[in-house]
């Protein structure tokens, strides 16, 4: 006899066409009616997953939480999934998909004593490979999804899925939804039933959905009937966990290896601002946390565990598959840039109270010095350049210039002067760029000195040819001057670009920020151009002379900036170029004054490597992307690569980014995408038109926003063995801040150091129950390496081998100077 497993559910968006408050009442009024079915209808399972619902319901309505303990404990209600909630699974980082899945786990098992073993993702828009390797360290064996919609790669409906350093899981495809409508369940479940031909176990989803529901009393009458009927189907109310039991008992199942996209592929880009804030907040939590540990371990502070943990909620929150895809409606996107911006506010706080308790013991300045410290977050050193504003003693009314030198230890290192960020026409506030080399999480000290000259120092670079030419011992990149774009961009005297390289190009779209009926962008409609000197002056708000649309705005020692202004329609950018005298990265701002509707704003990165592989940055891991024009999602950086990283003649162009996630690439061109200018929450529906045409309607990420990349160059060996450790610290900063210390105390020191090419230390923390400290390792590269670490406080070394893209999670006390290997989900 055949067996059909009727997992029912409701599915319940916390936002989405409603804010969050509606999601709420949803909840509330969803649970109290399963929690009456499932006392009243004998051998009936309600299933539902995502502990921000639970949380809601213990908050709102704390005696319908005692009920639902109740039936748990019975098991009339299963705990189903167990994450905080239903992320995008895409655009979150892997550390963050582990919180999603601890806090989930810490919760449930606290408040339930539950345990899920099948993940469950019905609604997400595509997933990443890295997801596997984290689900079964977290402790997943099965997972259910349903998109994408249409996926002729999968071998089948079930299947096992491989993830990176062997990982496997079985998973499970959603065929026709995850929900019913009122009283139709019975023909969803008999449709299964004549096209299950000769597998031998079947899964079916009911539950009325989009907005809650679940099960109904007309439903439960109709399913009841269809069991005592002679069907030749054993049917039975059940759990995820009983339906892979027992398909993996009876089928030996094909396999998977790669993502499960694209799907919805508009989602990459639309609402940049909470995708920005999102990585912002992502980048800022991790970073403090390490910062938090640091200061705790030297017995500065107590470490603020529930701050912290307050802050992630927000952060989770934000990674809600119709908040971070922007495709819910304006009020609920203001409602989560305010969710996002009261997380960084937190960790600011946070990031604030470390700082100052990690400067204790670092002497008093000298008189007429200005002390910078910075703290690297890292567990190795690191060569950056850092930037600092400090106020000068006094006001300067003097017509001089009081030039700020930079000093360690006594030793001058290269600095220069730059725009400070107030616009007081005083020399009285100073912004310093300076070169250095950090010493591993701990504080590093730098001192200022003024020296008095007669002016600002005058900008050195001027155009030759009608272009500017900059050249420093391995780089040289020429811009120019009729286009403002990069038409040289050269290291070690190898070419790596072709000619209007970072050029803005428009390209047609549509209404819809989901974009459902494409899956690549790639009709060029025209590019943004350089503006005319008297358009480009009036824009700069200048009312003195005349400026040219590219201009040096500052030179010096460390680096020269070059800006353009271009523009399209009704739009405009503020491209500048940061061009480093020393290495070969190159730093570009991309101010953007956006107004276009319907239209989509691509950034192009013409590569000479035109048969390179295109990759980038997964969710711990790298992914191979396509290189047919279609759209496709990564995190911090992409790459075009030319062959194995092995072959030393092989080379490579990387890109990181601070925001974005969606883009395309096909003959060597990279193209990033930025903006949108679709409607909020419209997708087709028929042959109705996707926006209603009578009335002037909203759209998204209108107005100014703003973007920073990093490029860079070189063999490809070299650069995949940097492009993980760089993209961390343009994402994790130092943290540097003018103070003057008391001079009273005893100087903290680093509580590990990290020995490693390709092993990045991810997360760094309290554990969950305050049992130690959790690290994080997670091997970048692909191949594998050793990692040494050492703890001065216990001199205690420790190698740990990691294969390559594997997850290590350490646990570290202090106390009795013990690093033991620890589950990803520490115990629990």
């Amino acid at each position: 006899m055949k067996s059909l497993h009727l997992l029912c559910n409701a599915h319940l968006d916390p936002v989405w066409q409603w804010e969050w408050e509606e999601g709420a009442a949803a909840a509330v009024s969803t649970f109290r009616a399963a929690s009456e079915f499932c006392e009243e209808y004998g051998g009936f399972v309600f299933n539902h997953n995502e502990a921000l619902l639970y949380l809601w319901i213990e908050e709102y309505e704390p005696e319908l939480f005692v009920r639902i303990q109740g039936l748990v404990k019975q098991g009339k209600w299963h705990i189903m999934g167990g994450w905080y909630l239903q992320p995008d699974c895409n655009m979150p980082s892997g550390e963050s998909f582990v919180r999603q899945m601890l806090s989930g786990r810490t919760y449930f098992a606290e408040q339930f004593g539950a345990r899920p073993t099948t993940a469950i993702n019905f609604d997400s828009f595509g997933h990443s490979k890295g997801l596997v390797q984290i689900m079964q360290q977290a402790g997943y064996d099965s997972y259910v999804f349903m998109r994408p919609d249409s996926f002729p790669e999968l071998p089948g409906q079930d299947f096992i899925w491989e993830g990176f350093n062997g990982s496997k899981l079985a998973a499970h495809k959603v065929k026709d939804g995850y929900n019913t409508l009122l009283g139709k369940s019975i023909e969803k479940i008999k449709q299964h039933m004549e096209q299950l031909g000769d597998q031998p176990v079947g899964l079916v989803l009911w539950g009325v959905g989009n907005h809650g529901g679940g099960p109904s009393r007309q439903d439960l009458g109709h399913i009841a009937e269809l069991m005592k009927a002679n069907t030749g189907f054993d049917i039975r109310h059940s759990t995820p966990e009983a339906y892979f039991k027992e398909l993996l008992a009876e089928i030996e199942l094909p396999s998977f290896d790669g993502d499960l996209n694209p799907r919805f592929v508009g989602c990459y880009t639309s609402m940049i601002r909470i995708k920005q804030k999102h990585r912002k907040l992502e980048s800022e939590l991790f970073m403090t946390e390490k910062m938090l540990s640091a200061a705790a371990l030297n017995g500065l502070l107590a470490y603020p565990h529930k701050e912290m943990h307050e802050a992630l909620r927000d952060l989770m929150t934000a990674q809600f598959h119709d908040i971070l895809t922007g495709t819910s409606v304006q009020p609920a996107e203001e409602a989560s840039i305010r969710t996002l911006d009261h997380g960084l506010e937190i960790v600011a706080r946070m990031k604030a109270r470390a700082f100052f308790a990690l400067a204790k013991g670092q002497p008093k300045a000298q008189l007429k010095e200005y002390p910078i410290l910075v703290f690297n977050p890292h567990p190795f050193p690191m060569e950056t350049t850092v930037e600092c504003e400090f106020m000068l003693e006094d006001q300067n009314w003097n017509e001089e210039f009081s030039l700020p030198v930079v000093y360690r230890g006594g030793q001058q290192v290269p600095s220069q002067p730059e725009k400070e960020l107030s616009n007081l026409n005083l020399d009285w506030r100073k912004r310093t760029v300076f070169k250095a080399v950090l010493e591993p999480m701990t504080m590093n000290r730098f001192d200022c000195r003024l020296e008095m000259i007669p002016e600002r120092p005058a900008v050195a670079l001027l155009p030759e040819g009608g272009n500017w030419i900059f050249r420093s011992e391995r780089l040289e990149v020429i811009i120019n001057g009729s286009t403002g774009l990069i038409d040289s961009y050269r290291v070690d005297g190898v070419s790596y670009l072709k000619p209007s390289a970072c050029k803005p190009i428009v390209v047609t779209d549509n209404e819809d920020p989901w974009r459902m009926d494409v899956n690549r962008f790639d009709s060029v409609e025209g590019e943004f151009e350089l503006m005319n000197p008297r358009n480009g002056t009036t824009f700069s708000g200048v009312k003195q002379g005349e400026l040219a649309s590219v201009r040096v705005v500052e030179d010096g020692p460390v680096r020269t900036v070059i800006e353009t202004l271009l523009s399209y329609g009704d739009s405009v950018i503020c491209q500048t170029y940061k061009l480093p005298m020393q290495g070969t990265e190159v730093e570009i701002h991309v101010r953007v004054y956006w107004n276009e509707k319907d239209k989509m704003l691509k950034w192009s990165v013409p590569t000479l490597l035109e048969e390179a592989a295109y990759v980038g940055q997964t969710a711990y891991g790298i992914s191979e992307l396509k290189r047919d024009g279609e759209e496709v999602v990564a995190q911090r950086w992409v790459a075009a690569q030319e062959k194995s990283a092995n072959d030393r003649t092989a080379r490579a162009v990387t890109l990181i980014n601070d925001s974005v996630y969606g883009s395309d690439y096909q003959a060597g061109e990279i193209r990033l995408s930025l903006l949108r200018g679709a409607g909020y929450c419209a997708h087709p529906i028929g042959e109705r038109a996707i926006l209603p045409q009578d009335r002037f309607l909203p759209r998204i990420d209108q107005g100014e926003r703003a973007f920073s990349f990093w490029l860079n160059a070189g063999a490809t060996e070299n650069r995949f063995a940097a492009i993980e450790t760089e993209a961390l610290f343009h994402h994790e900063k130092p943290y540097a801040l003018s103070f003057f210390p008391t001079g009273e105390g005893t100087q903290p020191q680093s509580p590990f150091q990290l020995e490693a090419s390709s092993v990045q230390l991810t997360a760094f923390k309290r554990a969950e129950n305050g049992d130690g400290y959790i690290l994080r390792l997670f091997e970048s590269s692909g191949r594998g390496e050793t990692a040494k670490l050492y703890f001065p406080e216990n001199n205690l070394h420790k190698e740990i081998k990691l294969n390559g893209f594997e997850i290590v999670t350490l646990r570290y006390r202090k106390e009795t100077g013990e690093v033991v290997q620890e589950s990803l989900m520490e115990g629990y």
